[in-house]
Order: C-alpha cells, then sequence, then structure tokens
C-alpha cells in the first residue's frame, strides 16, 4: 500500500469529471488500498480517487467515531438515487481544501447505489455524517468542490487565497 500526495486547490483536476470503474481489477483493488492508506494518513473520513490524481469514479470512507477503530467503506460507482425533502447543516472540510471549513446545507438523508470490491450491486441508506460525507465525495466525482456550494463571494476567497499559495509553493 502506497500513500499518495493530495491533489491540493487550485488543481484544475479536480474539477474532472470521473470515469466509471468497469470491471474490478487488481489494479483497482491496489487504488482502493492505497486510498484508504491515504485516507487515514491524512487525517480524513473521505476519500475520492481524483484527489490522488486518478479520474475513476472510487471513493472511500470512514466515519467511524471510536477511538482506534476503523470501519472502511468502499464505494464503486456510487450514485445517489434519492435524497429528502429535509436538509441538515454541516460544518464541511477537505483534505484538498486544507484547513478550510464551512457550513454547507445537503440534503439531510440518502440512498446510494454503488458496487463493491467484489462488484456486486448494493444500495444503502445513510443519514447524518455518513449522507453528508457521501455527498461531498460523490461530488468529487462530478468535478463540484464543497466550496462550489458555498456564496461567490466566499468561493472567490477561497480560490485566491490557495491560488496564492499555490505561486508561493512553486516559486
Amino acid at each position: 500500500m502506497t500513500i499518495h500526495p493530495l491533489v491540493i486547490l487550485p488543481d484544475p483536476r479536480l474539477k474532472l469529471v470521473s470515469e466509471p470503474v468497469g470491471p474490478i481489477t487488481d489494479e483497482i483493488r491496489t487504488l482502493v488500498a492505497d486510498m484508504l492508506e491515504t485516507m487515514y494518513d491524512a487525517p480524513g473520513v473521505g476519500l475520492a480517487a481524483i484527489q490522488i490524481g486518478v479520474a475513476k469514479r472510487v471513493v472511500t470512507i470512514d466515519t467511524s467515531k471510536e477511538e482506534g477503530v476503523r470501519e472502511p467503506r468502499v464505494f464503486i460507482d456510487p450514485e445517489i438515487v434519492w435524497a429528502s425533502e429535509e436538509k441538515r447543516v454541516y460544518d464541511e472540510g477537505c483534505l484538498s481544501i486544507p484547513e478550510y471549513y464551512s457550513e454547507v446545507e445537503r440534503p439531510d438523508r440518502v440512498r446510494v447505489k454503488f458496487r463493491d470490491l467484489d462488484g456486486k450491486e448494493q444500495e444503502i441508506p445513510a443519514d447524518g455524517l455518513l449522507a453528508t460525507c457521501i455527498q461531498h465525495e460523490i461530488d468529487h466525482l462530478n468535478g463540484v468542490l464543497f466550496i462550489d456550494h458555498l456564496s461567490k463571494l466566499k468561493r472567490d476567497r477561497v480560490m485566491k487565497k490557495f491560488t496564492k499559495a499555490a505561486k508561493r509553493d512553486a516559486a
């Protein structure tokens, strides 16, 4: 397993729409193992493949709260098939936008259809942090960042800050 460097804003890859996975191969299994290792190292609760530069529709999530307990979930080609009318506000952050957090309103509950690592179709309900995390990560697969849900003013401020930092780091 390999810990990969994270793709950080303003990298244009974060705006790419990821491709469907197709057959589950050893390459995909290795990608998932690497994503989990990278996510835990960061540390984060979710990671989309594009965040390590791979434009495939793969998401890893672990919302376990207990110290030292890992409950990794893998979503291949995930798709939200239902979302509640009720909304919920959550203070979101993103590994690709380090140390920036803002409140985002999303549906409180969702149903997500996906394939597991054996290629088996699954469909599960999600609420709370898991629902927020699934929506956040699926957004990544569609080239959408959580800051895209903020006002233009806030989004522009964040983009300016990270563009400046990227120029400074490149110098």
